[in-house]
């Protein structure tokens, strides 16, 4: 597997960003790369409504949501088992809790080989 190739395993991926066109982009971006169900959220209550509705492979956050942090979002989507991969328009400067330094993050503006790669970096970290 490339490193920007998405593992067949991943189908159903929920996108949690504030900015709806943003978050539009990326669900375009994953079935792009052959992601066959993308749930769009653009805040936390919603994201975690999908997340009790649907089984979610993947969760592509976004670590700023208006005034707030994903980081809560992300602590439930991991005890949950669902994979977790951070954007960020603040690059490295945006702090993150300890626990969660791990989790793979990508710069904005994403692209198909930075999604795919953030994708394959933490399926990869999960297999270990």
């Amino acid at each position: 597997m490339r490193s920007n190739e998405i593992p067949p395993t991943i189908k159903t991926v929920l996108v949690l960003d504030d900015n709806f066109i943003i978050a539009m982009d990326a669900e375009e971006i994953l079935t792009s790369l052959g992601v066959a169900e993308v749930h769009v959220a653009t805040n936390a209550e919603q994201a975690m409504e999908i997340v009790a509705a649907h089984a979610i492979d993947f969760a592509l956050i976004d670590v700023n949501l208006d005034s707030d942090t994903s980081f809560v979002v992300a602590d439930a989507m991991i005890a949950r088992g669902i994979m977790v991969g951070f954007t960020s328009g603040y690059g490295e400067s945006f702090p993150s809790p300890e626990h969660l330094r791990d989790v793979p993050r990508i710069d904005k503006p994403f692209n198909e080989m930075t999604i795919g790669s953030l994708i394959a970096a933490a399926h990869v970290q999960r297999d270990r």
